[in-house]
């Protein structure tokens, strides 16, 4: 039997199932997408690729009913958000298409003996395998394909087990683009594969890079392989990031906006914030509001309008935490708030009193729990928040523009957001450090990944 099927978070059933490829059918979709680069993407202008993405990007727009009601029933996200992450994804695709040729633009080097010219020119390197995950069906696909089909490279998908109807309708955008457009059309290819087939395709010459976005151990075991065969990896894993507040004017919007950044994708987001670290004069009152407002919000029906809180995504992630949290409790933790689970309907719950010998100090909590820490100084602030084997994001709020900086020179986290949450757009570079991974995507910073920075000199 598959393991690629559509189960319903909010009820269990089984909707459908989607047959894994077979080796010959894998050998298949790998020359696929390297007669793509070799045939089309690797001579085409610009200009043209940048037109297929652009096509892309109208396809996902035109669906966006369709797509958002699939990754409901696929991985409960609700009803509003999934939109929302259709419409991102649409906006990420089309920041590349209006910003490609520009950022491979030729670059000049001046040389030091005035002779000649040199310039960097951008190429793409081949073919690259994406392993993307459940929790952001369309937005993780759009950030890692976008900008890498418009510097020239071919993709290679291999979507969550979870996923396929979304993968599915991914690939028919993509067919469907690149009949209209006449490009060729294995430069995007999905496939439905086991974890030791894609061994063999990293292993494969023809394959130049991966990218994970997913789960620690699932970075290490990619990594290791692509390692092992000298393929470069961009990786962007898991976080525990603080949201850090020492000082405001409006007590009332910094909880509102702490709730909306543990809430968001039912707490599942890699860069949602997780600890909550309040400096003394204001814990209080904070944890006061923070507790009444997050847990206002009960888990419902996601395919309900103004549905804030939907279904875990699986029984798996609802049993983890359901056991980090009781774990965390037998471990020495208060609970200041929590309720009973119901199927994958995870209620928010609070914690506080966590201390570093306890494995909830130093473990993500990838669902609608929260840890409170109160400080008594900036200092005690930062080294709790990068006392954490994780380094994505980070939020800091003050009203003091000069700590704002300090603090944001501090943070161990690829990303530091000052007094405002959930400003993720399609020109902000996405990626951290330490255990969160390595590599940027989004942004400018997207391009430079897997490409040939090639140096042409010419004699004077």
């Amino acid at each position: 039997m598959s393991h690629y099927a559509v189960i319903n978070p909010a009820t269990g059933e089984t909707l459908s199932e989607y047959p894994e490829i077979t080796d010959a059918g894998l050998h298949d979709a790998v020359g696929s997408a390297h007669a793509a680069y070799t045939e089309w993407l690797r001579n085409a202008p610009v200009a043209s690729r940048a037109a297929l993405i652009a096509r892309v990007a109208e396809l996902h727009t035109e669906r966006r009913d369709e797509l958002a009601d699939i990754i409901v029933r696929e991985m409960g996200k609700p009803l509003d958000q999934a939109f929302g992450e259709v419409d991102f994804a649409a906006a990420i695709y089309q920041y590349y298409a209006d910003n490609g040729e520009a950022f491979l633009a030729d670059e000049p080097i001046a040389l030091a003996d005035g002779g000649g010219s040199a310039f960097i020119r951008r190429a793409g390197l081949g073919v690259l395998l994406g392993i993307m995950p459940w929790n952001f069906p369309y937005y993780q696909v759009a950030r890692f394909a976008g900008p890498n089909i418009v510097v020239g490279n071919t993709i290679l998908l291999k979507h969550a087990q979870q996923c396929p109807e979304s993968a599915a309708a991914i690939a028919r955008i993509f067919d469907d683009a690149t009949a209209e457009v006449g490009a060729h059309a294995g430069v995007y290819v999905n496939i439905y594969a086991s974890n030791d087939q894609i061994a063999t395709v990293i292993a494969d010459p023809r394959l130049q890079g991966v990218s994970v976005t997913g789960s620690e151990r699932a970075g290490a075991a990619v990594a290791e392989l692509a390692g092992r065969h000298l393929k470069k990896v961009v990786l962007e894993l898991g976080g525990s990031d603080p949201f850090i507040l020492l000082s405001t004017d409006d007590l009332d919007a910094a909880v509102q906006d702490a709730v909306n950044a543990r809430l968001d994708n039912n707490g599942q987001s890699c860069n949602g914030a997780k600890r909550f670290i309040v400096i003394d004069s204001l814990y209080d009152q904070f944890a006061a509001k923070f507790i009444e407002l997050f847990t206002a919000a009960q888990p419902a029906d996601p395919m309900m309008d103004g549905t804030l809180l939907g279904p875990l995504s699986s029984a798996a992630a609802t049993e983890r935490l359901d056991e980090q949290l009781a774990r965390a409790v037998e471990q020495g933790a208060t609970v200041l708030a929590s309720g009973t689970t119901s199927g994958n309907f995870f209620p928010p719950a609070v914690l506080a009193d966590v201390t570093p010998d306890m494995d909830a100090y130093h473990e993500e909590f990838f669902g609608p729990v929260a840890a409170l820490y109160r400080v008594s100084s900036e200092e005690e602030a930062v080294t709790l928040a990068n006392d954490t084997p994780y380094g994505l994001g980070s939020y800091v709020y003050t009203t003091d523009q000069e700590q704002a900086l300090r603090m944001a020179d501090a943070m161990d986290a690829g990303m530091v957001w000052i007094n405002l949450v959930l400003g993720d757009s399609a020109e902000l570079p996405f990626g951290g450090v330490k255990r969160s991974g390595s590599g940027r995507e989004m942004g400018r910073f997207a391009l430079e990944e897997f490409v040939n920075k090639k140096l042409i000199r010419i004699a004077g």
